[in-house]
């Protein structure tokens, strides 16, 4: 990120080089906050109130109140990315605990803190929607739904970074979790689907994050009159799908074309993945709330 780039910390622009957080935050220590990814295109943010929605439930999981109302923290995102001039743009709001001691105590953090990081955004994957990505199914589990559920979007993504990890010493794009029960999960930054037979289907969100790029995706595979259906999947339905397609803010629609060491479908991206990577493109340019009066 250049440092000429103003970030937003708790009321004030700062420039990027010199925003910083204090070390006694618990988002810090301990990871202890809520996120969001939000992507800005051609002047409009896409889907800015259902990923508020979701920032706030996941805060409110966790008993962290938001010191702001959904729409001021819309006009902070929005006001962060006119004073940064951008139109395309990738948007990080954070809420940390704030400010406590050394203890794991959160009512001993007073005064949450809000960070909104802006900058511009290309394509995540590059070529790679062309060509299709290799993903690694990883030896690391996703996160129980007792003990962190994966619906929380915190601050603490060592379980993601993990599989990250693994994915990059096995040659792999991405990386493909199990839960503890051997079903599919997600991957370390998207959610997955699988075509066979003319129809999609993919995880229910119980044991991964209810995308909001996810909801996009079905709402358009429903529109065009496609089979889909919610439910558990196993490595025999990765192994032997005709497609496989990941769903994220960062990835937008992004094909899977081999998959530990077996090639999905002919080794091409699917026609029914180009399809809806091609409805996801018309939708970014035309929907959003803008960001600039035009």
């Amino acid at each position: 990120m250049g440092d000429d780039l103003l970030v937003y910390v708790d009321g004030k622009f700062i420039p990027a080089s010199e925003a910083k957080i204090s070390v006694f935050d618990h988002g810090f220590l301990y990871g202890d906050g809520v996120f969001e990814g939000i992507r800005a295109y051609n002047g409009r943010v896409f889907k800015l109130m259902e990923h508020l929605d979701r920032l706030y439930d996941c805060a409110k999981v966790i008993k962290l109140k938001i010191p702001v109302s959904k729409e001021e923290f819309a006009e902070i995102i929005l006001e962060t990315l006119r004073r940064n001039k951008l139109r395309n743009a990738y948007i990080r709001p954070i809420v940390t605990r704030g400010i406590g001691d050394l203890g794991l105590d959160p009512d001993k953090c007073v005064n949450p803190s809000i960070i909104v990081i802006t900058q511009e955004w290309d394509r995540l994957y590059g070529d790679l929607y062309e060509k299709g990505l290799r993903a690694i199914t990883v030896a690391i589990r996703r996160n129980p739904i007792d003990s962190l559920p994966p619906n929380i979007k915190s601050l603490n993504y060592l379980n993601n970074i993990l599989a990250k990890i693994e994915a990059n010493a096995k040659g792999g794009d991405e990386a493909i979790f199990l839960d503890h029960n051997g079903y599919i999960s997600e991957g370390s930054g998207d959610n997955i689907f699988v075509v066979k037979n003319g129809a999609v289907i993919t995880p229910p969100t119980i044991n991964n994050l209810r995308g909001i790029t996810r909801a996009v995706a079905i709402e358009l595979i429903r529109k065009l009159g496609i089979p889909f259906q919610e439910a558990n999947i196993g490595l025999y339905d990765l192994y032997s799908a005709d497609e496989i397609f990941v769903t994220g803010t960062a990835a937008e629609i992004a094909p899977i074309t081999y998959i530990d060491g077996r090639v999905v479908g002919d080794g091409k991206p699917g026609e029914l993945t180009k399809k809806l990577m091609e409805e996801f493109k018309k939708l970014t340019e035309t929907e959003g709330v803008p960001i600039y009066d035009e």
